[in-house]
């Protein structure tokens, strides 16, 4: 539900400032809320028997590889997500941003992992979803530069979900999730000052966004995500994830007063359904080992 609604706040924030102003600014605020949250749950989750400085002077290069590699991820597909989400719905952006849980069992491939027909199966309801979701009527012009964007950040989410899963099982998920939003807010800092030139009077005005993108989707969701697949099972932490695809629509039609047709809602409904049947529990062999991959 976060991460539905905050394609609002991003759609509504993209009125005011630059997509690195905008990613710049929610991730410090993130940063300034995660911090002491951290210094508090790292001493509680290991019984008082660690502290912040302590873990991560005990294992530095594990956690400055872990927040850097997730954080670059993160800060790509959140960068190109808000730069295409200002050409296009959010209810659009939502969906086809949740096309990487059918992504990332697909790039499990090149870790050994083979798909099934099933996860083929899933592609190809996918595509057809796409089609009916962003091309208007029979020409392919209806494919906007904005769909395209949002297509390639649903790619390097995948690539940041499969980098923290694995460096979940290694190091903190507090302290991951606290590293990856100051890298993508060092990054985001640093193409802001080259690209773009701030106004604070606009940053002001998007100040409501930016809180709500900063404290709620960067701040909890991320770091709820990371907690939460601790102790969850991947299969359904994945299913309940892609529910923020339904947020997106039902934010944008709250808030936004943007609306469906009849042809992109049979899109949303394929895409949708490709997404669920991706995150089933496997009926065949050669599928099993896929569970851990459809996040």
């Amino acid at each position: 539900m976060i991460w539905g609604f905050a394609f609002v706040s991003q759609s509504v924030g993209a009125e005011y400032v630059g997509p690195f102003t905008f990613l710049a600014v929610r991730n410090w605020i993130a940063t300034a809320v995660l911090l002491p949250v951290s210094l508090v749950l790292v001493r509680k989750r290991s019984a008082g028997k660690t502290t912040l400085k302590k873990e991560l002077t005990g294992r530095p290069k594990l956690y400055a590889a872990g927040g850097a590699l997730c954080g670059l991820a993160l800060f790509l597909a959140s960068a190109v997500q808000q730069i295409g989400i200002e050409h296009t719905t959010t209810a659009k952006a939502g969906f086809i941003t949740a096309l990487y849980v059918v992504i990332v069992p697909i790039l499990s491939m090149f870790l050994g992992k083979m798909p099934g027909k099933r996860i083929w199966l899933c592609v190809l309801l996918s595509v057809c979803g796409l089609y009916y979701l962003c091309i208007s009527g029979k020409s392919i012009s209806g494919l906007n530069r904005g769909d395209l964007l949002v297509l390639l950040c649903s790619l390097l989410f995948s690539i940041q979900i499969m980098s923290v899963d694995y460096f979940t099982g290694i190091i903190d998920g507090i302290l991951l999730s606290l590293l990856q939003t100051v890298a993508v807010g060092i990054l985001a800092t640093v193409f802001m000052l080259l690209t773009e030139k701030p106004d604070p009077s606009m940053i002001r005005a998007a100040m409501p966004a930016l809180l709500y993108a900063g404290i709620m989707s960067s701040g909890a969701g991320y770091t709820l995500q990371i907690v939460g697949q601790e102790g969850t099972d991947p299969t359904l932490a994945s299913l309940i994830m892609s529910l923020e695809s339904v947020f997106s629509a039902v934010g944008g039609w709250l808030f936004l007063a943007q609306r469906l047709t009849l042809r992109e809602f049979a899109g949303c409904a394929l895409m949708f359904t490709a997404i669920v049947i991706s995150q089933l529990s496997p009926v065949n062999k050669s599928e099993r080992g896929m569970e851990n991959y459809g996040e």
